[in-house]
């Protein structure tokens, strides 16, 4: 896996994927930047989200569930000094679907925790503590 970082002025940089996908990160104008793009520390908290995602949806749909949509939202807590570590993050599922089974969504959101989502468990070897929970919704109206 490759990753290339290139310098835009001021405090923004342009990421560029492996596979060739770019993404924008930025600073807050009293830390020199424009607010052009996300913040690298928030790039690291989207990449759990969507790692965790990614196996959630995996599994379900391995185990035929109607999945019509699913939701990651996270919240985190930083330490206060420098360097602001992550401490906590928080990750609510919102899964949605048809006569979904509450016993595989369970099953699904913990296995990404335990086994399958490398940023999850790579974050929780450095210390962070990291939580997991889920609701179901029907698409059935």
């Amino acid at each position: 896996m490759q990753a290339t970082i290139r310098w835009n002025g001021g405090a923004q940089f342009t990421g560029q994927s492996g596979s060739g996908h770019e993404v924008v990160m930025d600073g807050p104008p009293d830390h020199g930047g424009q607010n052009g793009g996300a913040r690298p520390m928030e790039m690291v908290l989207m990449g759990l989200g969507g790692c965790s995602a990614f196996d959630v949806m995996s599994i379900l749909q391995k185990a035929r569930q109607d999945v019509t949509d699913c939701k990651a939202e996270l919240t985190a807590e930083r330490a206060d000094s420098v360097p602001a570590v992550f401490t906590r993050i928080h990750l609510h599922f919102v899964v949605t679907g048809r006569e979904l089974k509450e016993s595989h969504v369970r099953r699904a959101v913990a296995l990404s925790a335990e086994k399958y989502c490398s940023a999850s468990i790579m974050l929780e070897k450095g210390g962070v503590e990291i939580t997991h929970d889920y609701e179901i919704h029907s698409a059935d109206g």
